[in-house]
């Protein structure tokens, strides 16, 4: 699930995502767009995908800290729903997503900040084809997310 620092503050203090959630997931339609149908490369595809959902959702929160946030949960398959018509990789989570099912989060590092904050200005630019925008996406996607477990989490907004 893509988010922010701001949305893990609140499954902290909330105990869990309320839906409907917007997530992504290894689809028939990411599965039939990509290459390589290797699980690992199919789950860091949709995962890429939730980082580039997160540059939305910073360019909607101007005070988030410039990170891109994605969360990683293991949800029921019952509970999912493709949607193809928003994403190749896009699904809905029709349930709550309480903090015991979150099995990690993906966070940028501090040296990310700046090209993050540049990228999550430009993201809708991209999104309709702007190629210096679709640039400044590319070299925020060009950082790698640092991986935390479900645990750290708390912790982790202690820096912020």
């Amino acid at each position: 699930m893509p988010g922010t620092m701001r949305t893990l503050r609140t499954l902290v203090d909330s105990g869990e995502f309320r839906p409907p959630l917007t997530a992504f997931a290894v689809t028939p339609e990411l599965r039939e767009w990509y290459v390589d149908n290797d699980a690992e490369e199919l789950e860091y595809a949709a995962m890429m995908e939730a980082a580039r959902g997160s540059l939305r959702l910073l360019d909607e929160d101007g005070e988030a800290p410039r990170r891109r946030v994605v969360i990683t949960a293991d949800v029921p398959d019952a509970a999912v729903a493709v949607r193809p018509d928003l994403d190749r990789a896009a699904v809905r989570i029709a349930t709550a997503v309480p903090v015991r099912l979150v099995a990690s989060v993906h966070v940028d590092g501090p040296d990310a900040e700046p090209t993050v904050a540049a990228a999550a200005d430009a993201i809708l630019e991209a999104d309709l084809g702007d190629e210096d925008a679709q640039f400044l996406v590319d070299e925020a996607e060009g950082h790698e997310l640092l991986w935390y477990a479900s645990q750290e989490i708390a912790p982790l907004l202690e820096l912020f």
